[in-house]
């Protein structure tokens, strides 16, 4: 699934507009607190139409912002309390879905990145040279991430066709959405910032394309 499609080689005609989305759906990251967190994660997810936050390079997870007609939330604490705020204040329903959780990032889970730049200096850069690498200790490798959140992608797409789902979830789902939807490398992943509470948005057309509408929004927060 992807949001806007690609303009054809060379500049589009002034004319040419994108299809209506099949689907929508936006992802946002709740507040991260001031050390639990991951070293670095990424990106996104959704049907035709998503909204997303992605992660930053030390340490973030994601808040929400706005949705339309449905939500989906991951497992953890943060992430329901959240949704659940969120969902009250549009009148949507919370849907836990385990495919939104954040990477597992093994023995380096609580640290921070110069934590684990002190502990683990080859692990660490191994896996920032290789998206197949894993933390130390096991978890996941942003490729296996990748691969988790394509097919996450792929089921709320076609669970939501034609519908706006709001994504509650962390850094690194989120910047694995925007990256895919981007068609970029995985070393994207390390080029992208996500603030707390951010959003971001990407566009699913049935034809396989996406655009990336939005990233890393924080307006809403501003008084």
């Amino acid at each position: 699934m992807s949001s806007a499609p690609p303009p054809p080689a060379g500049a589009p005609p002034q004319t040419w507009a994108p299809p209506p989305p099949s689907s929508s759906s936006a992802t946002a990251k709740p507040p991260s607190p001031p050390r639990n967190a991951s070293p670095a994660a990424a990106a996104p997810t959704p049907p035709s139409r998503t909204r997303a936050a992605s992660r930053p390079t030390e340490q973030q997870r994601h808040s929400p912002s706005e949705a339309r007609s449905r939500r989906s939330s991951p497992p953890l604490a943060r992430t329901r309390e959240t949704a659940g705020v969120v969902a009250a204040r549009l009148g949507l329903d919370v849907t836990i879905e385990e495919g939104l959780r954040e990477t597992d990032f093994g023995a380096w889970e609580g640290l921070t990145f110069g934590e684990v730049r002190e502990r683990h200096p080859d692990d660490l850069n191994a896996w920032l040279a290789d998206p197949e690498a894993h933390p130390t200790g096991g978890g996941e490798s942003f490729a296996e991430t990748a691969t988790r959140m394509e097919a996450t992608r792929e089921k709320l797409v076609a669970a939501y066709a034609g519908r706006t789902v709001l994504l509650v979830t962390h850094v690194t789902p989120i910047k694995t959405l925007v990256r895919l939807a981007l068609g970029a490398p995985p070393e994207s992943l390390f080029r992208m910032e996500l603030s707390a509470a951010s959003l971001s948005a990407v566009a699913y057309y049935a034809d396989g394309n996406a655009s990336v509408r939005l990233f890393n929004d924080t307006s809403h927060l501003r008084p």
